[in-house]
């Protein structure tokens, strides 16, 4: 198995969605929004931590937010996947894959999200966990509609994590916002860190 340069823990390759055009309700599935970011996986040590994006390659630019999560963090060690969320910089995480020397891939998605649950903590101010539907896609994608959000993800919820995954992104046909090299700016409190409480909810 590949391991980092940086750390000991493994390489994963990030599941890949697969377009569909039209939302669909199942209780076979989790829905989930889509937000305009940059695809990450947070890889964290007790030494180091970083962000890789889909194909690889570190994202060195949201260092100083990977180390704000690693303080965050109750573990010593873990691989989450989730978003950047541009604007109002933080790291959304839907998945949690290995934590503490576990490798969590070969659980049903509904058990990796309880661990991440149990990780990312209530007070967090530069981590959070991406809110979840479970069988209700045309109403999660209402809602992400109502937010001028990207559009939703489409998760079965008894697959592991890999190839074996089945994951749909669907679009949101009236998003106005566009990503730019200017948006990733990050909203502080008063420690200089990210102020990632959203103003806008699902509910």
């Amino acid at each position: 198995m590949p391991r980092s340069s940086t750390t000991t823990l493994p390489l994963i390759e990030p599941v890949v969605p697969q377009r569909l055009e039209r939302p669909f309700d199942d209780p076979a599935w989790v829905f989930e929004p889509k937000y305009d970011g940059f695809r990450g996986l947070l890889y964290v040590t007790r030494r180091d931590c970083h962000f890789r994006s889909k194909r690889g390659n570190v994202l060195r630019r949201f260092q100083d937010l990977c180390h704000w999560v690693r303080e965050e963090l109750p573990v010593k060690e873990a691989i989450l996947d989730g978003e950047v969320v541009r604007g109002n910089l933080h790291y959304a995480a839907f998945d949690a894959l290995w934590v503490n020397g576990r490798d969590l891939r070969a659980l049903p998605l509904t058990r990796r999200k309880r661990v991440l649950q149990r990780i990312v903590q209530a007070t967090s101010t530069a981590l959070s966990q991406v809110f979840s539907l479970e069988g209700r896609g045309c109403d999660m994608l209402r809602a992400a509609e109502r937010l001028d959000l990207e559009g939703i993800v489409a998760k079965r919820k008894p697959d592991p994590y890999g190839p074996d995954a089945v994951w749909y992104t669907i679009r949101n046909q009236a998003y106005t916002q566009r990503r730019d090299a200017g948006s990733c700016s990050a909203g502080r409190d008063g420690a200089g860190r990210p102020s990632l409480r959203p103003s806008r909810s699902l509910s």
